[in-house]
């Protein structure tokens, strides 16, 4: 049975639809309205806060605390400074990744891991014979996210005119201005969103007060709390994947097919093969030679035919307002080339679209590919073609 995390109390009174979905053995809310649009628009528009408390959170301390991060993923940590935030993916032996996350650097010898699946038992294994300490907080650290493009305006009466300065995937210390008094934290200038944001963290004996004292601040600025729905439309908008959708974890994976590697991810922005040695690094050295199979791309959906298929049967095309994550072929030339796996209708672009993975060749932006759209029980295609990601990348995310 799923536990609450320090936020329910609020999010439950809140959640009106009662919809709530399991999030890594917690309560988290799909939606706090019947349907996700007042949330979706305001995060596009205002800003909204999100309970991300569930995410699996490690830290990391001690002389080897670099030497370790460094082993066990495919970037090298060792000239980053503090406050730093990396976006970054880990492997097995064979180049296949095992999850994905951040790791912020907290001090000189302290980390904060976040990942999807829990992760504590890869790294204490890999830490053998390093002078490190590895500490599961996941259940004594709360985490808000606050998005969208006032978000700054609502955060800054908590935390101070500092926050005016933190520079995109960046931390920094703070005292949340909560209750006629300060409590310790963290903020990220981090998110899921694509869009200006920050993700919060404090003590659970701390998450009411913050809470209480952000939707304060950015009522008059017309913050709304948002559920996972919202949030998986914006995500698939920013071109982020989401782990066991667009991948699956070589952990869990039953066949070679299933697994992935960084390359076919479209990561090789975060692999950094020249350095000392880490897991899955002669794989990667051999795959960025020879190139990688296939990759994760973006697709624009002809709405025109999309529209025309639902004609010929005298109906209006219907799309849910959710992302669909049903995997479905896509094809070039009569052959199937590979399959998408997000699809959603984007509201601010209007355009319907998609995350997939299709064979290298199939790859490059403006490539015509057909994806199969099932309409009363029988399949068709329509266009899609590759576009470059991310679908919508707002110039303040970074400002």
């Amino acid at each position: 049975m799923p536990r609450p995390t320090p936020f329910h109390p609020r999010t439950a009174e809140l959640c009106t639809s009662l919809a709530y979905k399991e999030w890594a053995g917690c309560y988290a809310v799909c939606r706090y309205d019947t349907y996700h649009d007042r949330e979706y628009y305001a995060l596009r528009h205002q800003a909204t806060l999100m309970d991300a408390t569930p995410l699996y959170k490690y830290e990391v301390r001690g002389a080897n605390a670099v030497d370790l991060l460094s082993r066990v993923m495919v970037r090298n940590f060792a000239k980053h400074k503090v406050g730093r935030v990396s976006y970054v993916c880990w492997c097995d032996r064979d180049g296949k990744v095992l999850d994905d996350g951040t790791v912020t650097k907290l001090d000189e010898e302290h980390f904060r891991v976040t990942s999807a699946d829990p992760s504590l038992a890869w790294l204490e294994r890999n830490a053998r014979g390093l002078d490190v300490t590895i500490t599961d907080v996941s259940r004594e650290i709360a985490a808000l996210a606050l998005q969208g493009p006032l978000s700054r305006d609502m955060l800054r009466p908590v935390v101070g005119a500092a926050l005016d300065d933190l520079a995109f995937f960046r931390a920094m210390p703070v005292e949340y201005a909560v209750a006629g008094r300060k409590v310790p934290g963290i903020v990220t200038r981090t998110g899921y969103t694509g869009d200006l944001g920050y993700e919060l963290w404090m003590a659970n004996d701390d998450a009411l007060l913050v809470y209480d004292a952000v939707m304060e601040s950015g009522a008059p600025l017309g913050l709304l709390p948002m559920g996972l729905d919202a949030l998986d439309v914006a995500r698939v908008e920013a071109g982020f994947v989401l782990a066991s959708v667009e991948y699956t974890s070589a952990r869990s994976a039953f066949i070679e097919k299933q697994k992935s590697t960084p390359y076919e991810l479209a990561f090789d922005w975060m692999v950094q093969l020249n350095r000392g040695p880490f897991i899955g690094q002669d794989a990667l050295v051999a795959e960025k030679q020879s190139g990688p199979s296939r990759r994760l791309v973006g697709l624009e959906v002809d709405w025109n035919e999309f529209e025309a298929i639902y004609e010929g049967f005298g109906l209006v095309p219907h799309l849910t307002t959710e992302t669909c994550r049903l995997g479905v072929p896509l094809y070039q030339s009569g052959r199937q080339v590979g399959y998408a796996t997000s699809r959603t209708w984007s509201p601010m672009l209007k355009k319907y679209l998609a995350l997939g993975t299709v064979e290298a060749s199939a790859a490059n932006v403006g490539t015509k590919l057909e994806i199969e759209v099932t309409c009363e029980y029988e399949r068709h295609l329509a266009t899609a073609r590759v576009s470059p990601m991310p679908f919508f990348d707002p110039e303040r995310k970074k400002a």
